[in-house]
C-alpha cells in the first residue's frame, strides 16, 4: 500500500525548530493532487520550498551558540534559517516532473543538526507508490 502523496501546503516540522511549517511547491510539474501543486523529491531548496521553523535551538548552529555564548551559558534560540539537503524516501514508482513523488515518512535534515519530517502530507485521499 502506498503512502500519502505530499502536496503544497503540507505541514513540515523541524526537530530543533519552534514551530510547523508550510511546504511550498511551485507548480512547475504542473501535477496538481486534490488541487494542489503535487511534491517531488526535489522541492528541498531552503527558504523557497522550506520556510523557517520559527526560533531554532540547535547547538550547531552558529548564531544559537552566539547567542548562548552572550548569554553566559543559558541556551538562546535564534531565528531558524534551514540549510537543509535533498528529501530522502520519496515514492517507489510514483513520478513527478521526473522525480520520485515526494510522500509522508520522507525526511530531509539540516546542516545544523535538525530532521525536517512532513507532519501533514497536505492530501487526505491520495497515496503514492
Amino acid at each position: 500500500m502506498g503512502k500519502p502523496a505530499v502536496t503544497a501546503t503540507a505541514l513540515i516540522q523541524c526537530s530543533f525548530g519552534l514551530a510547523p511549517a508550510a511546504l511550498t511547491v511551485l507548480p512547475l510539474a504542473r501535477v496538481m493532487i486534490e488541487g494542489k501543486p503535487a511534491a517531488s523529491i526535489a522541492d528541498g531548496a531552503p527558504i523557497m520550498n522550506i520556510p523557517p521553523f520559527g526560533m531554532c535551538s540547535s547547538t550547531s548552529n552558529p548564531m544559537v551558540v552566539a547567542a548562548t555564548a552572550a548569554a553566559l551559558g543559558v541556551l538562546t534560540p535564534m531565528p531558524c534559517i534551514p540549510v537543509t539537503t535533498p528529501w530522502v524516501g520519496g515514492a517507489v514508482t510514483t513520478m513527478i516532473g521526473g522525480k520520485p513523488a515526494l510522500t509522508a515518512g520522507a525526511t530531509t535534515t539540516c546542516a545544523y543538526g535538525g530532521v525536517v519530517q512532513v507532519v501533514n502530507p497536505g492530501s487526505v485521499r491520495t497515496t503514492e507508490g
